[in-house]
């Protein structure tokens, strides 16, 4: 894995100004990443990937290098949708191969639904189809585990407490929820601090939550979704219970599911060999 050999790049979407990586001619595959990290989570299926398609892994707005609005307002999904649109267009695409992961699998979710005719084929990894999570929401033990989201909701309190102590709760999320310790190194974790140090950063990403409850999916009516896709969890992840997959295929066509044991939420930075094997097989099975 060579950082340097990757193209570090800008463009407008949707009015924001978003960083991106790339690697690699073809296909275009994007990758979104979630909370709190940023290009970097992807960094063992670029150049894997990159072998076949054109890699993008992009910063959402908010995070790392990108943009970050100070309106609360301009983190709400249909923003983010707007984001991702641009993007493929403006990168000369009129489709994607889309992969996202926890946050980044919210958007890639409802971007499907949305724009179906723009997602060739769908991967999402630790993010239940938005139909489940709202089911789960009403549930004792999965609220137990989503405290969080309602601690966001809070004003500035959040942001003081994941600073704190040089930055110590991003620390943890990554190092006290890894089942696979080795999986972060200390370098890692200093590359996740420092994006989440810059100025207006935690705002921007609390800001996600706090628009949560404006999203509308906690009421919404799902149909079935066309596009084929592949759902990967991690089985140990803390913060979503693996049952927020179970029925899935009620809402998908065409649905995959593979469950990585001995895993956590962070599952492509600590299973990584497994995740891509699974992309592969999948991306082979449903060929454009």
């Amino acid at each position: 894995m060579t950082l340097a050999s990757w193209q570090h790049n800008y463009m407008i979407s949707n009015g924001v100004r978003l960083h991106y990586v790339t690697q690699g001619d073809g296909p275009l595959m994007l990758m979104l990443h979630g909370f709190p990290e940023f290009w970097y989570s992807w960094r063992h299926q670029i150049p894997e990937f990159a072998k076949d398609y054109k890699v993008v892994a992009l910063d959402l707005r908010g995070y790392n290098d990108s943009d970050k609005p100070s309106d609360t307002a301009a983190y709400r999904m249909g923003e983010l949708i707007k984001d991702v649109e641009g993007v493929i267009r403006g990168l000369g695409y009129d489709r994607c191969v889309l992969v996202g992961h926890d946050w980044g699998g919210a958007i890639a979710w409802q971007f499907a639904y949305a724009h179906p005719d723009m997602v060739d084929r769908l991967i999402v990894m630790n993010l239940p189809h938005p139909a489940k999570f709202a089911e789960g929401l009403r549930t004792a033990p999965q609220l137990l585990r989503s405290w969080y989201i309602f601690f966001f909701q809070l004003p500035v309190l959040p942001e003081l407490i994941l600073q704190a102590g040089d930055y110590q709760m991003v620390a943890n999320a990554f190092n006290g929820m890894a089942i696979d310790k080795t999986a972060f190194s200390p370098e890692d974790i200093e590359m996740y601090k420092d994006a989440a140090a810059k100025r207006g950063a935690l705002t921007a990403m609390v800001n996600y939550y706090r628009n949560i409850f404006h999203q509308g999916f906690t009421s919404r009516q799902w149909s079935k979704l066309s596009v084929p896709t592949l759902l990967i969890w991690g089985e140990n992840d803390a913060a979503l219970g693996v049952e927020l997959t179970y029925g899935t295929e009620a809402y998908v066509d065409d649905f995959t599911v593979r469950y990585i044991p001995n895993c956590s939420h962070w599952v492509q930075q600590e299973k990584p060999t497994l995740v891509n094997q699974y992309m592969r097989e999948f991306l082979t099975a449903h060929a454009a």
